[in-house]
């Protein structure tokens, strides 16, 4: 027998931790010359650089680091002297070279915090988001899976790929656990979202089109006995993008 939302907000506390990636609207790529431009045709916005061919080697995009650093000062940041990418190791068909060039251990900025208010039954309440880093990556290609009813991979009768997005600059936004909300999680995860987007939008650094994928967010969530401080199991929602 399914539990009501109530019933479970009577003995568990939510924990969420929330993911938002974001495409930087640059005119090139993170790592080559390739335009960006949504909804070209397939596979035209692609160089051996974006592509992973043998001997082809990257150039930072300068506008992406002084983007990352505006949306890491919006957020009261710490913005790191120096910074390094790392490869992330993993095959896909939509990750042409294998790997994504990412940050982690040394992102370019850290320690935040965007603070956020909510309307309650006992009027408006304010709530810090704690920021624990943002960092850059490349976004990947998309695949196209035709043939079946429900555009996936399962039933599909073959499969395009789309290179095209590949290596457009991407930064992820990482919050630190967000406790305390109670009841009102999915509208502090919300207000949260929002009030980023509107950051972003005005900072013009992304034109946060969350139905083109522009602004996206991985929710993870877990659920504990009120009291306990020891984390439930955690379940990641990924690609909320509208």
């Amino acid at each position: 027998m399914a539990l009501k939302y109530e019933d479970v907000i009577a003995k568990y506390e939510p924990a969420l931790g929330l993911e938002v990636h974001v495409e930087l609207g640059t005119a090139s790529k993170m790592f080559c010359g390739c335009n960006t431009v949504f909804g070209a045709a397939a596979n035209t916005q692609t160089c051996p650089i974006c592509l992973g061919l043998p001997g082809a080697l990257p150039v930072v995009n300068g506008k992406a680091i002084e983007y990352t650093i505006a949306i890491g000062l919006a957020l009261n940041c710490s913005i790191a002297p120096y910074s390094r990418f790392a490869r992330k190791n993993y095959f896909y068909p939509d990750m042409p070279k294998n790997f994504q060039t990412s940050q982690y251990d040394e992102p370019i900025c850290a320690n935040g915090y965007l603070d956020i208010t909510i309307d309650t039954d006992e009027g408006s309440k304010d709530f810090r988001i704690e920021i624990e880093r943002v960092h850059m990556e490349e976004d990947t290609g998309k695949s196209l899976h035709m043939g079946g009813s429900t555009g996936r991979i399962h039933g599909a009768d073959y499969s395009l790929l789309d290179y095209n997005r590949a290596g457009i600059p991407l930064v992820e936004i990482v919050t630190k656990v967000i406790n305390g909300c109670g009841k009102y999680a999915p509208e502090v995860a919300r207000a949260y979202v929002s009030e980023l987007r509107d950051i972003l939008r005005s900072l013009g650094v992304s034109d946060v089109k969350m139905e083109q994928g522009s602004l996206r967010c991985d929710a993870n969530v877990s659920l504990r006995p009120i009291g306990s401080e020891k984390l439930g199991t955690r379940s990641e929602t990924k690609n909320v993008n509208s």
